[in-house]
């Protein structure tokens, strides 16, 4: 019996040395068929990888860099306008502490208890009995009762306080804590001048925000209050009212002890 199909020896009988030629091509052609398949698997793999490793390392550059965040440049074009939106009153001097002659008194250090938050002239407070040891600036989560006190003592020394409400939307507080909560190296924006944090002390008739106040902006003698929290006021004010001033700004403030340590 014979295989008349073409290109296919009849099995019952021995290949020709030309079938034999004709079978081992057709095989090295699967090979190389699946040899190819198995390259291009590969390759895509290798690249879907190479894609998701520099992927990965552009987005780490860019949140270690800043990149995303306004620069202080656009803050400052946009401070103006912004401060509308937000409901922002002009900066305002403020009074002394009653009686005066206390306005810069120590009342010591560790967890020390200053008078009510009620006395102060206001509220937050921008000068008045503080503790013996500044603040050091930095974003805060919470600060306690005498770590208030003692950024009162900052403040004496050229710092300024971004206070915001905690119930402040969290989109708007996260681009303050974004922009000032970055290392030195990575951006020079007074961020060792300033310090960032809710404004929460349960117990006093002045430990929260006056109603419709969601951001409070204080130096020495110095308040600006807004309805709403916004970076580029908050920019725009501790750039000119911390000191050293950044970007070359003109210092407005009046800091007894302008650029002394926290």
């Amino acid at each position: 019996m014979t295989n008349d199909a073409p290109g296919r020896p009849d099995q019952g009988r021995r290949l020709t040395k030309a079938e034999r030629k004709d079978q081992a091509r057709r095989e090295r052609e699967e090979i190389q068929r699946r040899l190819a398949s198995k390259r291009r698997t590969r390759t895509l793999v290798i690249a879907v990888g190479a894609v998701m490793v520099v992927s990965a390392i552009v987005a780490a550059t860019l949140l270690s860099s800043g990149v995303g965040i306004p620069t202080p440049q656009q803050l400052l074009q946009q401070a103006a306008q912004a401060a509308d939106g937000a409901g922002c009153g002009d900066v305002t001097t403020t009074a002394p502490f009653d009686p005066p002659d206390q306005d810069r008194v120590h009342i010591g250090g560790g967890n020390v208890a200053g008078p009510p938050l009620s006395q102060y002239a206001t509220t937050p407070p921008t000068s008045g009995p503080h503790a013996d040891v500044p603040l050091p600036a930095g974003v805060y989560d919470s600060l306690t009762l005498s770590e208030l006190y003692r950024s009162v003592h900052s403040l004496e020394h050229g710092a300024t306080v971004v206070w915001y409400d905690p119930a402040a939307p969290a989109n708007e507080v996260a681009k303050v804590l974004d922009f000032y909560d970055r290392r030195l190296q990575d951006a020079a924006v007074g961020q060792d001048r300033v310090i960032v944090a809710p404004y929460d002390f349960p117990g006093d008739s002045a430990g929260i925000l006056p109603d419709g106040t969601q951001m409070a902006l204080t130096a020495w003698h110095r308040l600006r209050t807004c309805a709403s929290v916004d970076l580029a006021v908050a920019y725009d004010f501790t750039s000119q009212y911390s000191f050293p001033t950044v970007g070359g700004r003109a210092y407005k403030g009046e800091a007894p002890e302008a650029g002394a340590a926290i």
